[in-house]
């Protein structure tokens, strides 16, 4: 069984191909399933946030399920093939399993040693186990990838300083303003983004947080938290002109701020200026809103330069990361490795006993006046012929399963002597011990 990793980030596609691919929490179920169905995927999850949407899966053709998962994203979200093909990125066996290492210890996030990441894959593990499309193999590899990133933090001191995307947003906003001790701020949104934003700004002065959410009971939780004001969504417009910083990160499948709403607010404002953050996906704010005299829109993608300075930062303790991700990927290789020997070495002793019995059987039903104990004698001479014969490939595949390339050996085993439907059995077997 192989681990394939097909997907885009920040660092392969812009803002604007991955808020077209993203898929929304609400509705996952529909695509989860449709993912499984794929001819050869048996398990997946789907992971999507702002700055990367990819999928987890298991096959055992991988060229094949690589490709057929490339394409269920371009026809799922109605894009051509042509388009989004050249933003992919794939992974497979342990390519993949250091990837999602890498990914769920934030190594490989716009902000290196962000916190959020690892809670969202949680997340949407927590989805596919709740849809039963996950399964023996990926319910354990992303066990197993929590528990690096858990000794990725302990160890090292990746998230001593680290930033949050929100926390990026901060810096931009105080780099731009400069001092925040008489800005009102507007979070649009009451998510985890949200907070750590509101966070952020109170941390670093800020005058006041205004809070709005379509849920109104969110609102006022968040802003109470914060000593600050909830404000009901349908009154967004009417409380806008009183922020000096807008941070916008909803799940809204549209744009709720415009053009012509931002050049209102800043007329109000009298055309004091007016900062606006957009760090959800798909985009809360059109991008026309820059367009607007006093109005200053920022999205995700605007706070990379922010980014590379922590990155640099966090060279060192990356490297540190880098190297326990190493050691825990040979462990977790090896039990794959392991998971693949058990079952095929069972199968083919399988197959080689139906094939001795059947012939045993045609023999005997053509041979008349047999003494009492021929059959068994040939039933010993076959079992001793079987087991000298299967000796040496289980010692081979046994030690392949300590480490080496034991794919190879288990895939030309299955093929010679079609063990696909015994090996399947028995994993099923092994899913429910």
């Amino acid at each position: 069984m192989n681990i394939i990793v097909v997907g885009l980030s920040h660092k392969t596609a812009s803002v604007e191909i991955r808020e077209r691919v993203a898929f929304s929490p609400n509705q996952i179920e529909k695509p989860l399933r449709e993912l499984v169905a794929l001819d050869g995927i048996i398990e997946g999850v789907i992971v999507s946030t702002c700055n990367r949407v990819e999928i987890y899966a298991t096959t055992r053709d991988i060229a094949g399920g690589i490709a057929r998962i490339k394409r269920f994203m371009a026809d799922y979200h109605r894009i051509a093939y042509e388009v989004l093909e050249g933003h992919l990125y794939s992974h497979h066996s342990e390519a993949a399993i250091r990837h999602v290492f890498r990914v769920a210890s934030s190594l490989d996030s716009m902000v290196v040693g962000e916190p959020q990441i690892l809670g969202q894959i949680k997340t949407s593990y927590g989805y596919a186990a709740e849809f039963k499309t996950s399964g023996i193999i990926l319910n354990r590899f992303l066990h197993k990838a929590f528990s690096v990133a858990k000794r990725v933090r302990t160890e090292t001191k990746i998230a001593s300083s680290a930033v949050s995307v929100a926390f990026a947003a901060v810096e931009l906003a105080k780099k731009i303003l400069g001092d925040l001790s008489d800005k009102t701020v507007m979070l649009v949104g009451a998510g985890e983004m949200c907070e750590l934003a509101a966070k952020h700004f109170m941390n670093c002065g800020a005058k006041g947080v205004m809070v709005t959410n379509r849920t109104f009971e969110r609102a006022e939780r968040l802003a109470e938290e914060f000593a600050g004001e909830a404000v009901r969504f349908d009154e967004l417009f009417q409380h806008l002109h009183r922020a000096d910083i807008v941070l916008s990160s909803t799940g809204a499948p549209h744009i709720i701020i415009g053009p012509k709403d931002a050049a209102e607010v800043v007329k109000r404002r009298k055309f004091r200026p007016m900062f606006f953050i957009d760090i959800a996906v798909p985009r809360d704010i059109d991008p026309k809103v820059d367009d607007v005299d006093g109005a200053f829109l920022f999205t995700v993608d605007d706070l990379q330069e922010i980014v590379q300075a922590n990155l640099a930062q966090r060279g060192l303790e990356a490297e540190k990361a880098e190297e326990i991700i190493s050691q825990e990927i040979g462990q977790f290789h090896k039990w794959l490795s392991q998971l693949e020997v058990t079952p095929t070495i069972v199968a083919m002793r399988t197959r080689f006993d139906e094939i001795r019995r059947a012939e045993i059987e045609r023999t005997l039903a053509n041979w008349k006046d047999l003494p009492p104990d021929v059959e068994k004698r040939l039933e010993a001479l076959t079992m001793g012929v079987i087991n000298k014969l299967l000796h040496t490939p289980t010692t081979v595949l046994k030690k392949a399963g300590q480490g080496g390339r034991v794919d190879l050996y288990v895939d030309a085993l299955r093929q010679l002597f079609e063990l696909e439907a015994a090996t399947e059995e028995n994993e099923e077997l092994e899913l429910v011990e």
